[in-house]
């Protein structure tokens, strides 16, 4: 009994971490109008807002994956969420745009260190078998819960307390995981020859990034072929061939490539990132339409997001039926396609509409979401041994942090391009910014259907969990 406690305490944890980790991600949208007429965003800068921590993320959770197998998968989950819990409380007490968006930095900072050692906290608290999956399977529905909470908890905060409640609600949550994780996680850590962190390696692969999604943001603004873009866009590009090089021939790389012919594994990552760039960008496009086409309050934006949070735990209460039914590729395939069904169903959406219009296309996407975002973890440490657990869990976070962040920034580049908005919809009558949010929902479920397709193609052999 008193083991079976700590376990419990454990996977409790590590699923809040998860949970904090995804409700973070969509807490903000809600309070994106507010935040921005406390502090003067512009539309477009207002995106670093959410890519600040969706590059951090991306940039530094493959060293985050190296990092935990090599000091100690407990500590690094101390560690990290020690980080996380300061980047709330600095962004809480923001009064400038540059603070709020170093404070998004510093917490996604504290999550890439986070997820890798999360994952890798599961396969070594927990059993292979029967045990670990009902361990995995909580934790990842705990992330895709923790994205549809965001949206309520977020307007309740925005509505009642302010903007900033946002960001402090992480604070004590973070504090009480930190005390209780030296008592229910038993340490784990990959013995190496050397303890060699590859900074040449992080740093190339994280500077690529940032500047390739620079470019993807700020191109529809300052146009795609200007000295300002394209330069750091090609620096971005041979920043990342230059970090393939490194990776070939230093003695403990970051990524060691052989893990991509693993075919579960390179197929999770992709999912991961179309995932996040149709499911993901959602939030940023629906809370838009309630906010600016309907002039929802926070609250009654939050609420309307309320029947996708009771969706996706019905759909995440399936997952296990789904994958013993029609295996992992066709449990990911459905919840795309579920996907697919509701964002056509949002291109109805009218300009003079209500919260009732959204509800079949929320209901049913809420569902699918459950299914791929559980399910897509699943298959990703399917093949994997347990010494490269980390680095697995942390190829395909990238995965999912780099589809959002390029996703969003592509789909607003194509609605500036169409619609000649000059990359800003904040001039935009409600009838055009709701013929903008149209076309969004239509290249997400072309996305999804991109899902469906590649879900066959990569996991078609995965017929179950064990």
């Amino acid at each position: 009994m008193h083991q079976r406690t700590y376990k419990g305490l454990a996977l409790l944890l590590l699923a809040i971490s998860q949970f904090v980790l995804a409700l973070d991600y969509t807490i903000i949208f809600v309070a994106l109008p507010s935040l921005a007429a406390d502090l003067g965003f512009s539309a477009n800068h207002l995106q670093w807002v959410i890519s600040a921590f969706s590059l951090a993320y991306g940039g530094f959770l493959l060293i985050g994956g190296r990092l935990s197998d090599l000091l100690g998968r407990r500590r690094m989950f101390i560690i990290a969420m020690s980080l996380f819990g300061l980047g709330s409380l600095l962004g809480g007490f923001a009064e400038s745009q540059l603070l709020l968006i170093i404070a998004r930095g510093v917490q996604g900072l504290g999550g890439a260190l986070l997820s890798p050692a999360t994952l890798s906290l599961i396969m070594s608290n927990f059993e292979e078998g029967q045990e670990r999956n009902r361990a995995l399977g909580v934790w990842a529905s705990m992330g895709g819960v923790g994205l549809s909470v965001g949206l309520l908890l977020g307007g309740i905060l925005t509505s009642y307390i302010g903007w900033e409640a946002t960001f402090f609600v992480n604070v004590p949550v973070a504090l009480l995981v930190v005390i209780l994780s030296p008592i229910a996680l038993n340490e784990s850590k990959t013995p190496a020859q050397t303890r060699h962190y590859d900074i040449a390696g992080t740093v190339s692969v994280t500077l690529g990034m940032i500047l390739i999604v620079y470019y993807l943001i700020q191109s529809p603004v300052a146009g795609w072929l200007t000295m300002k873009t394209i330069i750091p866009g090609l620096i971005g590009v041979v920043s990342l061939l230059f970090f393939i090089k490194i990776e070939q021939r230093t003695q403990e790389p970051l990524i060691p490539f052989r893990l991509f012919r693993i075919r579960s594994l390179t197929g999770a990552a992709l999912l991961a990132a179309l995932f996040s760039a149709s499911f993901g960008t959602l939030y940023y496009f629906l809370t838009m339409y309630t906010q600016d086409v309907l002039h929802y309050s926070a609250i009654q934006s939050g609420l309307s997001f309320l029947p996708l949070t009771l969706s996706a735990f019905f759909g995440a209460k399936l997952i296990n039926k789904m994958v013993k039914a029609v295996g992992i590729a066709g449990t990911i395939a459905v919840g795309m396609g579920l996907g697919v069904i509701g964002f056509m169903l949002l291109t109805q959406l009218s300009a003079s509409g209500s919260a009732w219009g959204i509800l079949p296309g929320i209901v049913i996407i809420g569902i699918g979401q459950a299914f791929v975002f559980t399910t897509m973890y699943i298959a990703a440490s399917s093949g994997i041994q347990p010494n490269e657990q980390g680095v697995a869990s942390a190829i395909v976070s990238t995965g999912q942090q780099l589809g959002g962040a390029i996703g969003l920034a592509v789909i607003m580049a194509i609605i500036s391009s169409s619609m000649g908005t000059n990359g800003t919809m904040e001039s935009m009558t409600a009838a055009d910014l709701n013929v903008a949010i149209h076309m969004a929902f239509f290249l997400d479920a072309g996305i999804a259907c991109l899902g469906i397709l590649v879900a066959f193609l990569a996991l078609r052999h995965k017929s179950s969990i064990a």
